[in-house]
């Protein structure tokens, strides 16, 4: 029953790892292959330093899509993640806000908030985290902690 009980409680940041995953990888990506017109994006958003901050975004997105997904360092994975976001609501959604509700609305606000739980939990489960922790051992194989 222990086991089913961790295995069940595994589930819900299995899902959040992958959602996240499956949402910057594939965007990290996407901003390399089609750096200009990122860039002109950017500067259309007045960010500064565009040139700058387009492929680091990219690149952040990318790796730590990575980490994030195979659970590494994911406290310290998600932290700029967070920050992207927060920048992308406040550069590019801010006038869709009128509402609690509206901003419930937007995918960056919710990514935020998964974000923010992974940040605060840390990978427990099938995860290099969880295989590195002090007293994993064996048990990491099978992704449950003792």
């Amino acid at each position: 029953m222990l086991k089913i009980n961790c295995l069940l409680q595994g589930i819900p940041e299995l899902m959040s790892r992958a959602v996240i995953a499956a949402v910057f990888i594939p965007s990290g990506i996407g901003k390399f292959q089609n750096m200009p017109q990122v860039i002109s994006y950017f500067e259309s958003l007045h960010i500064p330093l565009a040139s700058i901050q387009a492929p680091m975004v990219s690149f952040f997105e990318l790796i730590f899509g990575i980490f994030i997904l195979v659970g590494f360092f994911t406290r310290l994975s998600s932290l700029p993640l967070i920050g992207i976001m927060v920048v992308a609501l406040i550069t590019a959604k801010l006038e869709d806000i009128t509402s609690i509700s509206s901003l419930l609305d937007i995918s960056e606000f919710l990514y935020i908030v998964i974000l923010t739980w992974l940040a605060a939990r840390g990978s427990q489960f099938l995860s290099v985290d969880a295989c590195r922790s002090k007293g994993a051992g064996a048990s990491c194989k099978a992704g449950i902690k003792r």
